[in-house]
């Protein structure tokens, strides 16, 4: 595996971040001092640059997968330049050790600011609303944006990361897929992602293919946990008819009613409401009934809310039976 990464990463030598030892790494963290977290991939630590920047290094685990996450991870995200898009500004393939150096987010990832118990000042409307666009504009960009469209399969509030200034970035591109930018659906042979946020065509395949479509639906549901500030699927919740959020809220709008946010003005329900009808078009079951492209999504968010109609319900499962791969190497985390 070591020649295979070693290969693939000269032969893309031309638009590589910097390449450093693992010496180097060790003295930008001071010896690992500092742990920012710990994932299923490995754990992330803070360093500094000789320049003074701040970084994140991200250290690989053994898994075996992680020579596909790792170049996964160089090969999309090295050629990325986008403000709402996680900046990889090195990486350090020796042998069995590898690591990816990325800027710092001193805000660290949006599900510790949405989901208030964890003790932070939750997020303003305005911030939240303003958020929900950069990580949409994020998406928008690696699916249209490059010279090839980028995939993420694993959009969920834990990977968007927020700078000084609440800036949204996407980060963690280990199970993301390049393909043709006019490539409309992809033979997909294990779903990906997140439960919860994954699209429901990487489980059923008679509903349609696995495309880009897939990203709308997991930020739909991203943008839904924002919007609502709380969990999707929530099985301890009051009311049965609140466990899953989205047909909750969806028979709330129905009647007529707002969601109640606590202390929310006129103009921030205003502003909840159009980003919970834009979660609903994304999160619809079928691949065909959700918004043709990010770019799409985008334009829903800046308008107008007097233009936005209300969506079908919103189904947790298809009324079909399922026809799922029963793959055991599936990426679901």
């Amino acid at each position: 595996m070591y020649s295979v990464i070693e290969e693939f990463l000269q032969s893309h030598n031309n638009l590589m971040p910097i390449r450093y030892s693992y010496s180097n790494i060790k003295k930008m963290t001071k010896g690992f001092k500092d742990k920012l977290g710990v994932g299923g991939y490995g754990s992330v630590y803070k360093g500094k640059l000789r320049s003074g920047h701040l970084v994140a290094v991200k250290l690989l685990g053994n898994s075996k997968a992680n020579g596909q996450d790792f170049m996964n991870e160089v090969a999309t995200i090295g050629r990325i330049h986008h403000v709402n898009v996680v900046r990889l500004i090195g990486y350090c393939a020796e042998g069995s050790k590898r690591a990816l150096i990325y800027d710092y987010m001193s805000k660290g990832s949006l599900d510790k600011h949405i989901f208030p118990k964890e003790g932070l000042i939750s997020l303003s409307c305005k911030e939240a609303f303003e958020i929900s666009l950069g990580v949409a504009r994020g998406i928008d960009y690696l699916h249209q944006g490059c010279d090839m469209k980028i995939l993420h399969f694993d959009i969920k509030p834990h990977n968007v990361l927020l700078d000084e200034k609440f800036v949204p970035k996407i980060s963690d591109f280990g199970l993301a897929r390049l393909c043709p930018l006019d490539d409309s659906s992809l033979t997909m042979t294990a779903a990906r992602g997140t439960l919860g946020y994954m699209a429901p065509e990487l489980f059923y395949k008679n509903i349609g293919g696995v495309s880009s479509k897939a990203d709308i639906y997991s930020f739909g549901m991203l943008l839904m946990e924002i919007a609502g500030r709380r969990k999707n699927v929530n099985a301890g919740a009051a009311h049965s008819s609140q466990i899953y959020f989205p047909s909750w809220v969806y028979e709330q709008f129905n009647e007529g009613k707002d969601i109640d946010m606590g202390d929310s003005t006129e103009e921030d329900k205003l502003i909840i409401k159009k980003m919970v009808i834009v979660a609903l078009w994304c999160i619809q079951m079928k691949p065909s009934d959700r918004p043709n492209s990010m770019n799409k999504v985008v334009e829903m968010l800046e308008g107008d809310i007097e233009r936005l109609q209300m969506p079908p319900k919103p189904l947790l499962y298809p009324e079909h039976k399922p026809i799922v791969d029963d793959e055991e190497n599936s990426d679901t985390q």
